[in-house]
């Protein structure tokens, strides 16, 4: 393995690490950040999100939803078995799973498919990524969500 691919391997897994926690703090804009500029975030069932801009909206809609919901809005997602494959030093893709814990415990679980970008500017990025929720547990937060 060549010293870059391991560079490239490193970058993803602090990419992927971040979105977990840019989205449980809060932190909508940095979150928005790890996509390219025109990257893709699709939730699987409703339409993708195009760009920075809709994904911070809707992420910011979500976090809203909970606090809302919430008698303590607190949600912390943990990502494993996340496998990567560097195509070039420019071009990778990725999958791992993942699992949502709320103030109720597990509330809900799936998977992550993903394609990076590696910009001149900012480093490896989202291209595109697709969330598919597996499972939620009943009378859960993701079980009543209702989406607008």
């Amino acid at each position: 393995m060549e010293p870059w691919e391991l560079s490239a391997r490193e970058e993803i897994r602090e990419l992927v690490a971040g979105y977990a926690h840019f989205a449980d703090s809060g932190r909508f804009d940095d979150f928005a950040m790890l996509f390219a500029t025109d990257g893709v975030l699709e939730v699987h069932g409703d339409p993708p999100l195009d760009g920075r801009a809709a994904i911070r909206d809707f992420v910011s809609g979500v976090g809203r939803d909970l606090a809302s919901t919430s008698t303590v809005p607190i949600i912390r997602h943990h990502v494993s078995n996340l496998t990567i494959r560097v195509a070039s030093p420019h071009d990778a893709t990725g999958a791992c799973y993942f699992l949502a814990v709320t103030e109720h415990g597990v509330d809900h679980w799936g998977r992550y498919r993903d394609r990076y970008t590696r910009t001149p500017d900012a480093g490896w990025r989202f291209a595109h990524r697709l969330a598919r929720t597996d499972g939620t547990t009943p009378g859960g937060w993701a079980a009543g969500r209702v989406r607008s």
